[in-house]
């Protein structure tokens, strides 16, 4: 009588541990290496533009409808500020930057217009002037008077 060798069985499932193996060191990988983006420091709505005005950048002033300043984990208006002057320094001391880090603002579309400029003039007094404000696209072109 033939016995069949109890290794056929067995051979299969050792050719998908492998590839469990793998599969879980890419996973681990992917995990790893992916970059996280942090939480925004306030819950906002951006404004619509026809263009993104995205503006991908380490220093990022976060303004709510109320007027609310934040800086990454720092919120209130002057402390938000002096958070956001201090890091600034830290990217480019006074006398040693060729060009200056960007600053993006990202305001609520509910923020009134008139409450930006004081924000700006209080950036202007840190000498924080290479300054962008984040859009989001969809803008919907005007209608056209009607005549």
């Amino acid at each position: 009588m033939k016995i069949p060798a109890p290794h056929a069985r067995r051979n299969s499932e050792d050719n998908v541990i492998p590839m469990i193996n793998v599969v879980f060191l890419l996973l681990i990988f992917f995990l790893m290496t992916a970059q996280i983006a942090p939480p925004d420091s306030l819950d906002l709505t951006l404004p619509k533009a026809e263009r993104a005005a995205t503006g991908d950048s380490d220093l990022t002033l976060y303004v709510g409808a109320d007027g609310t300043l934040a800086f990454r984990d720092v919120t209130g208006d002057p402390q938000a500020l002096d958070a956001l002057e201090v890091a600034y320094r830290a990217l480019c001391p006074q006398a040693a930057c060729a060009t200056p880090p960007q600053l993006v603002i990202r305001a609520d579309a509910a923020l009134a217009a008139r409450a930006l400029p004081p924000i700006l003039r209080a950036l202007a007094a840190r000498q924080i002037t290479d300054i962008a404000l984040a859009t989001q696209p969809g803008a919907t072109q005007p209608e056209p008077a009607a005549q």
